[in-house]
């Protein structure tokens, strides 16, 4: 029987099968050999065999489309630890205000599921404290670069359906600092949804020996989310420096006009990124977060 793992914690797993949940455990054989990763996660498409008593034993895991990982340093290596398998989407939320949107973490997140090749949807919510206008005018050139966008407000249920629309049918992934409304967002969608949601990700993320639960939310009219607080703690560590051009939609192809192979894209003549940012083609601040992100540090200070 196929279905998916919707929740695991201490070794026992929920599968939703086509007509019923399922508690399982998972069969010995698949945890023999040397270990460098998460042998299953919450995502994992599995077959099950249903036992006398109603509980069930995994028998198999498919392979995975997709996956947020992160690599942990261990004394035998590094160890690949699955926050959630075959995602179909990124959501990362930010506020326009209240609390003040922190554009460098967004620019963080969206290297990781360019990483993960894993298509990532910003929402704007709090518009109703900025307006329309405004909220175009700081954020519109995520647009421009080419990821989706979405502006919402809980309270005045700007974009709620839009973003209904988009949870639909698909596994999503959540995350976003603290206070910008994710939980609020998710409860306008379906009561008690965000909630939820807010629980298991606060008892993941009290403290090293606390069990970890991770799990998926149905929402209805089809479709999973998660909160996934593992995410916020992905270092850029796991990237070589070298690759952060590559996860800049708009810095990849330029970076070969340069004239210098090696161009640090910071000072040398006849830079194509210096140029792209000098005529407004690359917006400043994502320079700006190119530079502290690839080199940990800030630009020399140019009015751009």
């Amino acid at each position: 029987m196929r279905g998916l793992l919707i929740r695991s914690q201490s070794g026992f797993f929920t599968v939703q099968t086509e007509s019923s949940l399922v508690v399982c455990r998972l069969r010995g054989r698949l945890k023999q050999g040397r270990r460098t990763g998460d042998i299953i996660a919450v995502g994992d498409w599995v077959e099950i065999s249903v036992l006398d008593d109603g509980t069930g034993m995994i028998e198999s895991i498919e392979d995975r489309r997709t996956m947020f990982s992160r690599m942990a340093p261990t004394p035998r290596g590094e160890y690949q630890q699955i926050l959630i398998a075959n995602p179909d989407q990124a959501i990362f939320v930010f506020a326009c205000a209240e609390p003040e949107p922190r554009l460098r973490m967004l620019d963080r997140f969206l290297i990781v599921a360019e990483k993960a090749e894993i298509p990532a949807l910003i929402v704007f919510n709090k518009v109703d404290l900025v307006g329309m206008r405004t909220a175009r005018k700081w954020f519109g050139h995520y647009k421009d670069i080419g990821y989706s966008i979405l502006y919402t407000s809980a309270s005045t249920r700007r974009g709620i359906s839009a973003l209904h629309k988009q949870l639909r049918g698909k596994i999503s992934v959540f995350a976003g600092p603290s206070g910008v409304g994710k939980s609020t967002l998710l409860n306008v969608i379906q009561p008690n949804l965000g909630l939820a949601v807010k629980e298991v990700s606060l008892s993941s993320n009290k403290g090293r020996h606390t069990t970890v639960v991770r799990e998926l939310f149905p929402v209805v009219g089809g479709g999973y989310v998660a909160d996934t607080p593992g995410l916020k703690a992905l270092a850029l560590w796991d990237i070589e420096p070298e690759e952060v051009d590559g996860y800049f939609p708009e810095l990849r192809y330029l970076v070969a006009e340069c004239r210098f192979s090696n161009c640090t894209h910071l000072h040398e003549p006849d830079c194509a990124v210096q140029a792209a940012v000098e005529d407004g083609s690359v917006h400043y601040e994502r320079y700006e977060s190119y530079v502290r992100l690839r080199y940990g540090e800030e630009t020399d200070g140019q009015d751009w």
